[in-house]
């Protein structure tokens, strides 16, 4: 959990292909300074950067463009079919990235914005459920996940069963974590559904963090 005196960070997780980001749009226009660690992740993977210098020591592999970016197609085509490769990712990548969500933490509380949502797919594995109060997870039928993954990505069927497969499982989810949003109607029940999750958290915010602001 933060240190920070009347800031509370809600992390927002879940399955790939199951409305995540759906749901981070709800929290938003209710309020929520939003931090996003997938954004995140390709700021600290930028050109030049440190963190893409130990990647390319670490990987045999070629996965740089031309111009020396990061080629994060052929990254993610290596690390979702090689489950060690993806433990070394993360292992070189998360204290880049969680170093950078604390920053942003601080940024935020500074300029007066106490209550946040940290859009997390990777909340558990980089341990920034640590920063957490409390936790969302947004779940789906695999089908529906399946389908939603193909179209939004433009992958493969064995691509998108990759994916899926390196994720955590639904009931892990339902486990860890406060609230579950299950997305398995149509857009207007999933936004109506997080709309009320958003309200609730709001309540617990103001009840347990009025006297900090």
């Amino acid at each position: 959990m933060n240190s920070l005196e009347g800031v509370m960070v809600v992390g927002l997780t879940g399955q790939t292909g199951a409305g995540k980001t759906t749901v981070c749009k709800v929290f938003e226009r209710s309020g929520f300074s939003v931090i996003n660690a997938d954004a995140i992740a390709r700021q600290v993977m930028e050109k030049g950067s440190r963190c893409l210098q130990e990647l390319t020591d670490c990987f045999p592999e070629d996965i740089l463009l031309p111009d020396g970016g990061l080629n994060r197609q052929k990254l993610a085509q290596i690390v979702f079919t090689d489950s060690k490769k993806l433990e070394l990712l993360n292992s070189i990548s998360y204290p880049y990235i969680t170093g950078e969500i604390l920053k942003q933490i601080r940024l935020h509380s500074i300029t007066g914005h106490k209550l946040i949502l940290l859009d997390a797919p990777t909340l558990f594995e980089s341990r920034a459920d640590d920063f957490c109060e409390l936790i969302i997870a947004v779940v789906a039928k695999e089908s529906h996940r399946l389908e939603r993954i193909m179209q939004r990505d433009g992958l493969t069927e064995e691509q998108a069963y990759s994916r899926m497969r390196s994720q955590h499982t639904e009931s892990f989810f339902k486990q860890h974590a406060d609230f579950i949003i299950k997305n398995n109607k149509n857009l207007k029940n999933l936004s109506d559904v997080a709309k009320e999750v958003s309200d609730k958290i709001w309540d617990y915010y103001h009840t347990n963090y009025h006297n900090a602001n």
